[in-house]
């Protein structure tokens, strides 16, 4: 086996494992919350679970980024493609193709008037354009459509979609906060380069907890995008 194969193979196999242990933790959790879960004779576990899935969900994003730059499966744009788009679809239903569009002028652009990531003023209206941005009419009758179903498949128990939804939101919040707003926001501390993004320089574990090390480690992945979450820390002592 050639060298640069043998190099690639071993962080393909591991960023390919992290991604079905991340979308089936969250399948398994989504399920146990949602169709087996009683809340309010569980409260402690139902919070438990809450705290879990919207975690996961962060993760179901981070698998789907990770994919738009080939770091899954690196080399396999096809298998890329699939395992990001299940990820979006479980995280909020949200299109493959619109986001890959969007990240990369993310990249491209970033920090600027051209960056569909960046915003104005404080970080409740930034958010705000944010989640425009990226839900659409799609995401509407895509999840629009699941609540419906679930809440004809389970009858009374229909509020337990709760489960899927606020999770999702939660994530979005994290994500933004800890992905876009921190590492991107004007006005304090220079960015040391064109990307114009910083790291926040947080702990490893508070990096894996909040967003995946896509906070801790955000301009370290604008130098070197193609690398997966799992390996930023690895990146803080090369070279740009």
């Amino acid at each position: 086996m050639p060298d640069t194969r043998r190099r690639f193979l071993k962080p393909g196999i591991v960023s390919l494992a992290l991604a079905g242990a991340v979308i089936c933790a969250w399948t398994a959790l989504h399920v146990l919350a949602v169709w087996h879960l009683d809340a309010a004779g569980a409260p402690v576990l139902a919070a438990l679970c809450l705290v879990g899935l919207t975690w996961l969900s962060v993760g179901l994003f981070i698998v789907a980024h990770d994919a738009m730059h080939g770091a899954v499966v690196p080399g396999r744009p096809r298998i890329n493609a699939a395992i990001g788009s299940l990820a979006l679809l479980l995280y909020a239903g949200f299109s493959w193709r619109k986001l890959i569009v969007k990240h990369m002028a993310h990249h491209r652009h970033a920090g600027t008037d051209d960056d569909p990531d960046f915003g104005h003023g404080g970080p409740v209206g930034w958010y705000g354009a944010f989640v425009r941005s990226y839900f659409g009419w799609r995401e509407f009758w895509v999840l629009g459509g699941a609540v419906i179903l679930y809440a004809l498949i389970l009858g009374p128990r229909w509020p337990y979609v709760a489960f899927w939804a606020v999770p999702s939101i939660l994530a979005s919040v994290q994500l933004f906060v800890f992905g876009t707003w921190l590492p991107h926001r004007p006005g304090q501390d220079e960015f040391p380069d064109r990307h114009n993004a910083r790291s926040t320089r947080l702990s490893d574990p508070v990096s894996l907890l909040t967003c995946f090390h896509f906070g801790g480690y955000h301009h370290e992945h604008h130098l070197h995008p193609s690398v997966p979450w799992w390996r930023l820390p690895s990146t803080r002592h090369r070279k740009a």
